[in-house]
Order: structure tokens, then sequence, then C-alpha cells
């Protein structure tokens, strides 16, 4: 299992919210780019960078750091918040970053996804299908959608989408445990999919128990800047489980 660790970024500056709330954010001293160099530097291949004020605003906002990050390091990038347009996607593509991560467009505007799929091919996006009270949540987490997840999920899993994430919004930036039994019911019903898990992962043992379940990846984000996940842990769980891969 792939450990991903999150940055989020308003004006251009690390950020942690709870809950998706805006107003309840701590901001963090090191700068996106010297977390992600820190990362790198204890074994961990990927990162999962969000444009927050991308994200609220509709429109991706801080170009730089992901141009920063996608030149200045080895990781692998997910990047989203914002993402509106075919332009966008190409830009983000063209700067270098791995894979376009795409929520609300795909909820609101299943046609438009669709045709950037059949332009640029299902594996460049990561698609964040995130959850409150079994819902779609869109708009940065302000706006519920009438979709279910899980049929959700197997819609676009159809169209060839093999990527995916799942927030649930409830356990969030509140350090209170991961929804393992959802992740285990997503992966049980499409065990061929990428998923990651995201959201409430508070300890090493967490960690354990998503790829227990058979979680491909898992975004951690608050337990990491608060230390209750130290990045010598995270070093250890990933040469442990190359040992038992290899």
């Amino acid at each position: 299992m792939e450990i991903i660790p999150a940055i989020d970024i308003i004006d251009g500056k690390c950020v942690r919210l709870t809950e998706g709330n805006y107003e309840l954010k701590t901001v963090y001293d090191a700068s996106p780019l010297d977390m992600a160099k820190k990362f790198q530097d204890h074994g961990i291949k990927r990162l999962h960078l969000v444009d927050l004020d991308g994200a609220k605003k509709g429109e991706v906002q801080n170009w730089t750091v992901a141009e920063e990050l996608a030149s200045k390091t080895h990781l692998q990038i997910d990047f989203g918040g914002g993402v509106k347009s075919a332009d966008a996607v190409k830009q983000i593509k063209d700067i270098g970053i791995d894979y376009v991560t795409v929520g609300s467009i795909a909820a609101k505007d299943p046609a438009l996804f669709e045709e950037w799929i059949r332009i640029f091919g299902p594996d460049l996006f990561l698609l964040g299908a995130d959850t409150k009270e079994g819902k779609v949540m869109v708009s940065g987490w302000l706006e519920a959608t009438d979709q279910s997840l899980i049929p959700y999920m197997k819609f676009y899993h159809d169209k060839g989408i093999r990527n995916m994430f799942c927030t649930d919004i409830s356990k969030d930036g509140k350090l209170g445990g991961p929804a393992v039994e959802l992740y285990k019911e997503i992966k049980e019903q499409m065990p061929e999919l990428f998923f990651i898990a995201s959201g409430g992962v508070t300890s090493i043992h967490d960690l354990h128990d998503l790829s227990a379940i058979g979680c491909d990846g898992a975004i951690v984000g608050k337990a990491i800047y608060e230390n209750r996940i130290s990045l010598k842990e995270i070093e250890r769980f990933i040469i442990g489980n190359n040992t038992y891969a290899g």
C-alpha cells in the first residue's frame, strides 16, 4: 500500500482543514516544497496536492506551487482543486504532474468529464469521490449531491477510470480513525480498482488496518503535521511492505 501525504494549499501555504471547513484551518510553517522534499527523503514516492483556493473559486489558483513541486522533486504527484476545463487539464499535464485530480466536475458535468476522458485517456485522472452520509460531496465539500457514493464510483469505473480515492468527510481532519468499513465495501465491490483511502488516519495502526482490507493507497494529512505519525514510522512501514512484497 502506498502512503500518500497530502499537501493542501491556501495562499501558497500548507494548511489543514477540519471536515472541509475553510473557517477551521490550521496553517503550518513549512513551505510546500520543504514538506515535499522531507517526504521524499523518508522514502515516500507519491504526493496528493490540493489547491483549496482553486476548489473554492472554481479555477486553479496555485499554479506556481504545483510547477515547483513537479520540477524540484521526484515525487509522483496528483493535483486538483478547481479544474474546470480541458485547457487546465492540459496545463497540469504539461508542467509534469502525473495525475489530474477531478472531483466536482465529474459529479456536476459528467458529459464534460467524459469528453476529457476521451481526449486525454482515463489513466491521467484520479477521481475524488468524497462523501458525507452516503452522498457524494462537491465544491470543496461545501455542496451535497443526490448521488449515492458506490453507484457513482461504479459509473466512472465502467468509463475506464481505474484510480479513485474517497474521503469520508465526517472523519477528515478529526484524527478519529478512517472509515474502514466503507473502504472495505468499496474494495470488495470493485477489487480491480486502484483505491486510495482518505480521511481520519490517526496512527500507524490505521495504515496497517487499511492495508489489511486491501486499500492500494492511503492519503495521510493532519496526522503527519501534528506528529501523530512520524515520518520515521512511515519509512519503516514502507520498508516493511517492500520487504514483504519482495
